[in-house]
Parts: C-alpha cells; structure tokens; sequence
C-alpha cells in the first residue's frame, strides 16, 4: 500500500550482545544512556561531533545530541566546518533572526563554501536560532588552504590567515590514511609533490577549525563542533591539533550503525552512538558524472575519469574545462555539483567543454534510477 515504509532490519539479525540503537558505546566499552552520559561529556569545554556529510541520520543524532547537551550547557556553542571564517556575519544574523532561510543561504555563500544540500543542516540552524545560541565558522576558504600549503605560513601575513599558527606535523598514522585517500584519486608516478600539498591543505583544514574552538572556548562555555568524521576519528585530525594548542579537555563523539559481529571499531572515539536501520529515510545520492576536478581560471578542469563513467560517455577528457551546464557558468567544482543535484536520472545536461581554445557542447547522459 502506498504510504508505507518497509520494517527496519531486526536487531536479532546481529549478535546477541550487540549494543541497542539509542545506546552509546564509550572507548572503556561501557553501554549507557543519553541521560547517563550527558554530565559526564558537559563537563568538558570542547566536544566534537563528527558526521558523514550526505547521511541524514547522522545530522539527526547531531540535533538531538546538542538538544541533550544544552538541557545541561545552555551556555554552549556550536561551531560549524560547513562555513569559513568570512561568513561569521551571516551567522550572526541568522541566530539573530535578521534572515530568512534563502537569505542567510545567499549572504553565506552557502553553495559555492559548501555545497552539500542545505536541508540537511538547517534543522539545526533552526534549533540554534530559536535557543539563541552562537554559531562559529570554524573553517578557512580553499583559496587560502591553497595559498599556505603551496607557498608555506611564513608567505602569508598572520592577519591574512586570521592568526592561525602553523600545523604540528601529522602523526605517522594520519599521514598513511591520508596517503591513502590521495593514491585512491591521483597517480602519484605523475605527481609527486601534490601529495604533500594534498597534506598540508588538510593540516591547515585541522588547524584552522582547532584554532577556532580554542577561540570560542571560555572558561565557562561549552562549544560543540560539527565536522565530518575524517578530521576527527582516531584522535587525528582536529583532536590532534587542539593538543597541539594546549587544548586538551575535548571528547570526539561518532555515529555507529552495527554490522556482523557488532565490534565496535576500537579506538575511533570517546563513544559511540548507536544508530538503527535509517536507509529507508537516507535521500539518493545525487548524481554523478565520474570527474575528478580542479580549479581553472575558466572553470573546472577535468583532472581525472573513471572509466565506464557519465563523463567517458560524453567524450569528456583529461584536461578538459568544463565552462558551463546547462547554460550556467560553472566558476567552482562546488557550482557543478550543485548543478548535479538538480537534475533528475535518465535525463540529458549540456555541458559546455573547453578543449585546445575550443568551446564546444557535450551532452551528459545519466542513466534512469
């Protein structure tokens, strides 16, 4: 019948002694309750809640978890990844009711220094809004990621990096995973040096949002900050940075859903969150066109394609520049992807592509759902 969901996946279907969603796992494997673990985790000046950016179930625990914590803390402050320090303003405003929600998402720039769909995040907006409670960008804009891990933190005025102070280096456990990643997109046989820029641009990521919660942590106030897992888990990443700065009252808090065995990943936060069967409420995946992209003066130049992808049907090729889709002028990998999300499977995007000083159409045909 139309209208009805399909059942979640039963509990029995995982080990017997498998954690309960609602639950939370800490690192010394005790299961407790929000109730219980909540005066616990208020006691310390910065906790870190890390999220996968396209899971709606992770922005959910996100919003009830900081709904507990300012029941205890309603000093607290939120301090978003999503947004750079240049749209402090635009938050400002928003927590003080000055916006609407396409005027903060304009004043913010919401797309082009984000891009992930606003209505993942704004629940939360909304709950900072209406309790009144500060709102901290805590990240720094590509461009200036770019400048200091290409030209080094002595080529860049401090009052240009908002006193920001260089990275400690990353331990050998972060450097391997994030060799890791990088070998996953880029051949490093033609590109040497871009993994140690791909490193410092995410130390400067670490250090930049670390620097800030540091910042916003008085004596008296709670800050909470909302960030995708990779930058926290394990201890690496944020975590790490805080240390550095000598910031070291700080809990790192996970979503997990329980697979198999129900074995908690050792070691990857302070606790857990113990998460139910959501697939049914997860929205699909926008589509993609199977580019890897980098910045051009005339657009996004296409650095990498998979094979047997959109892109490669099309006849995209390495080096080229996509200028526009669907007749819109694409400035920012961020403008495409935000072009992708619009548009509807088994459907047709013209994509103007600049290749050898000639601009020409190609159509991107996405297969049906």
């Amino acid at each position: 019948m139309a209208g009805l969901l399909l059942p979640l996946a039963s509990p029995a279907s995982l080990a017997d002694d498998c954690p309960l969603p609602g639950q939370w796992q800490t690192r010394g494997g005790e299961r407790l309750s929000t109730a219980a673990l909540m005066p616990e985790l208020t006691d310390h000046r910065v906790l870190l809640l890390g999220e996968r950016h396209d899971r709606i179930d992770h922005h959910r625990w996100q919003l009830h978890t900081l709904a507990a914590l300012h029941a205890y803390r309603p000093d607290m402050v939120i301090g978003l990844e999503m947004l750079p320090r240049e749209a402090q303003p635009a938050l400002d405003a928003w927590v003080a009711g000055e916006f609407d929600e396409p005027g903060f998402l304009a004043a913010s720039d919401w797309q082009r220094a984000w891009g992930f769909d606003p209505a993942l995040y704004l629940p939360i907006l909304h709950f900072a809004r209406m309790q009144r409670i500060p709102l901290v960008a805590l990240n720094v804009t590509p461009a200036l990621r770019g400048r200091l891990a290409m030209e080094g933190w002595e080529a860049v005025p401090a009052e240009e990096r908002f006193g920001i102070t260089p990275p400690a280096p990353a331990s050998p456990a972060y450097r391997d995973r994030l060799t890791a990643i990088y070998d996953q997109h880029v051949d490093r046989d033609d590109d040497t040096a871009g993994l140690e820029r791909f490193i410092g641009a995410q130390l400067v990521w670490d250090r930049a949002m670390a620097a800030a919660l540091v910042e916003a942590a008085g004596r008296d106030t709670l800050v909470v900050g909302l960030m995708g897992e990779g930058h926290l888990a394990n201890g690496e990443g944020v975590p790490y940075q805080l240390d550095d700065l000598g910031l070291d009252d700080h809990r790192t808090l996970l979503p997990w859903t329980p697979t198999g065995d129900c074995m908690a990943p050792a070691g990857r936060a302070d606790a857990l969150y113990v998460l139910g069967d959501e697939s049914a409420f997860q929205p699909s995946a926008p589509l993609r066109l199977g580019v890897l992209l980098e910045a051009h003066p005339d657009g996004v130049r296409v650095r990498r394609i998979e094979p047997g992808s959109v892109a490669e049907r099309a006849g995209l090729a390495e080096g080229d520049v996509i200028v526009s889709a669907a007749g819109v002028a694409v400035d920012t990998p961020t403008d495409l992807t935000t072009l992708l999300r619009r548009q509807a499977p088994g459907t047709l995007l013209p994509l103007g592509v600049r290749r050898d000083g000639v601009t020409e159409e190609r159509l991107a045909r996405f297969p049906p759902s």
